[in-house]
């Protein structure tokens, strides 16, 4: 696994901040907010999309909040042009193909994003949802086996 740049893990840090502006409200009124979480960009690495997806090299990891836990795919260059807004698309990654929604977040900050957990309201810890993000990443990296 290649490691990030500094410039990458500036825009992870950018991009958890703009979800965290643009949803935090939300949060706030949501009944099965975890008051524990705060929103993070976790397990990021970086992915070569198979032939076929055409958006090349990507960064795919976590995002976590205190309501949900997504799986997200990010540009690897910041000059990526931006899909229209509630774009839908499957991408391959090695378990499997995973539908995501394009959120542009600001005119140059843009993301790929599946929901995968709705409710993280038994989570007692900031590090118990860290190591949550990890086994998921665990999961969608490693590829999926065929009896």
């Amino acid at each position: 696994m290649q490691a990030l740049k500094p410039e990458q893990y500036r825009r992870l840090q950018k991009m958890a901040q703009a979800w965290k502006d643009r949803h935090g409200p939300g949060f706030e009124a949501s009944s099965h907010a975890n008051r524990h979480l705060d929103v993070d960009a976790l397990c990021f690495q970086r992915y070569s999309c198979p032939e076929g997806d055409a958006d090349g090299a990507m960064l795919v990891g976590a995002l976590i909040s205190p309501v949900s836990l997504s799986l997200v795919l990010l540009p690897a260059e910041p000059d990526a042009s931006a899909p229209s807004a509630s774009n839908r698309r499957a991408f391959a990654l090695p378990s499997g193909r995973y539908p995501f929604t394009a959120e542009v977040l600001e005119p140059d900050l843009w993301l790929w994003r599946c929901e995968l957990l709705d409710d993280l309201s038994d989570l007692e810890s900031r590090e118990e949802g860290s190591r949550l993000a990890q086994r998921l990443m665990d999961k969608v990296m490693t590829p999926a086996t065929t009896d």
